[in-house]
């Protein structure tokens, strides 16, 4: 019987790599402790092995933490800056321990794995290839008595083929599931069938009790696809405000304020909830563009907790306050529409 440290670096929703690691181990009879911190406590044992996973680029220091503290830690993840994965330890062991998240009730999976696009800034492509179907509804709900509720990772669902994509969707719709799409669709490529397909189904967001689909704008040169999904999934019956989108910003190198409040400003006009995802530094700030002085100097990060904090319903965000708590009614007008700007 081995002891084993297993460790989530980063992320909100449980992490299905380590709950694959956690299985084997307590299927094989081993004593599992589970944490989401760098450090070893005092109370804690020597451990036979200690695992860590880690997504985000900006978790790099807890990673070098944990190898400080655990030198021979077996450390995995986009953000570790490690090739490990979960396969080289566990094979082909299929299994996932929800016993590490009591208080996660809702089933987390993948229907598939890869994606159609080749995006620069992503490592989908890389790590995972084409879209591939990999599991049913089915195989990803626990089962009562937990609620119908699936988180699914997928990062291109609609690019599995279609008999499989239809056939998962009417899993959800004779299952009477709640399904969050949490990583996003592919708005660029919607189609009028796959759109009246998501109208027929119970989509929410991660907390499943918001209607809501999750999707992305990454630049500016695909605003007339973007807004072409926009409008075939309102004429099937998902409106835009039932959307959120993923508006990474800081990867462009032509950005500026200017291109950055743009494409903002025409997602709010319609009623889409932007989420802004910072590429880089996150300090960092951008080039005016020729909108308002006031703007010089401030940083992503800022505007990216403005936009989160929908601050921008109270105030412009060249006078938000940073260190506010929610919105803040420092200055009352509005921002002017901004003229149309070429990508």
């Amino acid at each position: 019987m081995l002891k084993i440290r297993i460790t989530q670096l980063d992320g909100k929703l449980p992490n299905l790599a380590l709950m694959r690691l956690s299985h084997w181990h307590r299927a094989r009879g081993d004593v599992v402790r589970f944490t989401r911190s760098p450090y070893r406590h005092l109370d804690e044992p020597g451990y036979d092995r200690v695992y860590a996973s880690a997504i985000f680029e900006y978790s790099r220091p807890h990673v070098e933490r944990l190898k400080a503290e655990f030198p021979a830690a077996i450390i995995g993840g986009t953000g570790s800056g490690s090739a490990t994965t979960v396969e080289s330890v566990v094979g082909d062991h299929a299994g996932y321990s929800y016993d590490d998240y009591p208080g996660f009730a809702a089933s987390l999976g993948f229907t598939q794995r890869g994606c159609r696009l080749n995006c620069k800034f992503c490592v989908v492509p890389g790590k995972e290839g084409k879209p591939k179907s990999t599991a049913t509804i089915a195989e990803i709900w626990r089962g009562a008595p937990h609620p119908k509720h699936l988180h699914l990772l997928d990062n291109d669902f609609f690019g599995q083929p279609e008999e499989q994509w239809r056939a998962r969707l009417e899993e959800v719709r004779a299952g009477r599931f709640k399904v969050c799409f949490n990583q996003g669709l592919n708005v660029r490529l919607m189609t009028p069938e796959a759109a009246r397909e998501l109208a027929s189904i119970d989509y929410r967001d991660d907390g499943f009790t918001t209607r809501r689909l999750y999707t992305a704008w990454d630049n500016l040169k695909d605003e007339g696809v973007f807004f072409r999904g926009v409008d075939i999934l309102e004429d099937a019956g998902v409106p835009a405000t039932h959307l959120l989108a993923y508006m990474l910003i800081g990867f462009d190198k032509r950005e500026t304020w200017e291109r950055l409040l743009y494409r903002f400003n025409r997602m709010v006009e319609r009623g889409i909830r932007p989420y802004p995802m910072v590429f880089g530094d996150r300090t960092r700030a951008l080039p005016l563009g020729g909108l308002n002085a006031r703007l010089a100097g401030r940083s992503l990060m800022e505007f990216q907790r403005w936009a989160i904090r929908k601050a921008y319903t109270v105030v412009p965000f060249e006078s938000y306050d940073v260190n506010a708590r929610g919105h803040t009614l420092a200055v009352p007008d509005l921002f002017e529409p901004e003229e149309r700007i070429s990508a």
